[in-house]
């Protein structure tokens, strides 16, 4: 077996593309969009290469089949929040071979040993955590855009070589149509009755709006949590735009105290169903036509919650129940929105708030993911994610 550097566009389009061969027996796999994961890689699409490095193998057998795929990175900036400097692997593909895992696993380790680094978290995304990010170990359910999916024995590849678990990662799921339960609308009832707290969805014509009310929530609801930086307004407005083509207005909601934005709860079509399961990895003139057509015959079923989060001042007022109340009155009304279910983005066990949320108005536990960690020396004591 040969470790490949991924240098030159070929290797990486080879890169992409050896992941699918993997899968050929699996009804549930979907290949990710290829420009999705290259964007990844590309300085000029990820700031995080502004910041901090990566890099990729391919693992080749002797007949010159590609049989793995590995990457590397890391980041100065989560060096300020971290004990000790932490960098990170993905995009991990490989057969079910544990000599083939461990080189590639020793590879991305010796490559981040050489930059400084003293533990390696993993599979985790070279960007923000809401993409490709943990393990898949339980819900082997076809995965939301942009979500890792992978054969059940990686769990036994990435724990046979030391991985530790680090936390795991929840994917809750509710029909819509559920009524909410009591509970939750006396919770809300204070809130929505104070004048000064005010709920509207978005307008898609306002978009400049939406990325400066988000950035104001994600930076004080999110961004002072471990691995999660602050954002800039530049960089919402980038969110905002790359969203536009698939943002359903009426499933990204804001709360108002007084004018201020104060808390979200952000969802998209999952863009799954709507297109990407049918395209091959490649986004065509065609492909654009049948997403079209779908979103305005509604064929998706699924809404994606990407992110809920409330201000600090504004925790434990009720807000987040009437902020859930609220969007329900317009979510559940199929004159407005046909969507059958909704899946939300992976809540870690170290977030119980957001875990008694997700509980809280109805959800289930659909899908676990693993985030794992390896410490280089293996004499250091090892410690879980902290609570927050």
């Amino acid at each position: 077996m040969d470790i490949i550097p991924v240098i030159g566009e070929e290797l990486a389009q080879s890169f992409v593309t050896m992941a699918p061969a993997l899968y050929t027996d699996d009804p549930h796999y979907i290949r990710p969009f290829d420009s999705d994961v290259h964007q990844v890689f590309n300085p000029s699409a990820n700031p995080r290469h502004h910041t901090g490095g990566c890099a990729r193998w391919l693992l080749r057998d002797d007949t010159g089949r590609y049989i793995g795929r590995i990457a590397a990175f890391y980041s100065n900036q989560t060096f300020e929040r971290d004990e000790f400097p932490v960098g990170g692997c993905g995009f991990f593909e490989c057969i079910d071979n544990k000599q083939a895992a461990n080189l590639l696993f020793d590879t991305a380790k010796e490559w981040l040993q050489e930059k400084g680094i003293l533990a390696m978290d993993g599979p985790i995304n070279f960007g923000n955590r809401e993409r490709w990010w943990g393990l898949l170990v339980n819900g082997f359910h076809p995965p939301c855009y942009c979500c890792n999916y992978n054969p059940p024995y990686y769990q036994r590849l990435f724990e046979q070589y030391g991985f530790q678990l680090y936390f795991r990662q929840f994917t809750y799921r509710r029909e819509i149509a559920t009524k909410l339960s009591s509970k939750v609308g006396e919770k809300a009832m204070n809130t929505l009755q104070d004048a000064g707290y005010t709920f509207s969805h978005i307008q898609r014509n306002k978009l400049d709006k939406a990325a400066e009310d988000f950035c104001t929530v994600y930076n004080e609801a999110w961004a002072r949590h471990e691995g999660v930086g602050p954002m800039s307004l530049e960089s919402a407005r980038k969110l905002m735009q790359s969203m536009k083509p698939i943002i359903d207005p009426k499933i990204i909601w804001f709360a108002y105290y007084r004018g201020t934005p104060v808390a979200f709860w952000v969802n998209i079509p999952d863009v799954n169903q709507l297109i990407v399961k049918y395209m091959d990895g490649k986004l065509t003139t065609w492909g654009k036509l049948r997403f079209a057509w779908n979103r305005w015959r509604k064929q998706c079923k699924t809404m994606f919650g990407i992110v809920f989060g409330v201000a600090p001042d504004h925790q434990r007022k009720g807000v987040e129940a009437a902020l859930i109340v609220a969007a329900t009155k317009v979510v559940q009304d199929p004159s407005q929105v046909r969507y059958e279910d909704i899946q939300m983005n992976w809540i870690g066990d170290f977030n119980p708030k957001m875990m008694n949320v997700a509980r809280y108005i109805g959800g289930t536990i659909y899908k676990t993911h693993h985030t794992y960690r390896y410490l280089f020396d293996r004499t250091k004591p090892f410690e879980r994610h902290p609570i927050l």
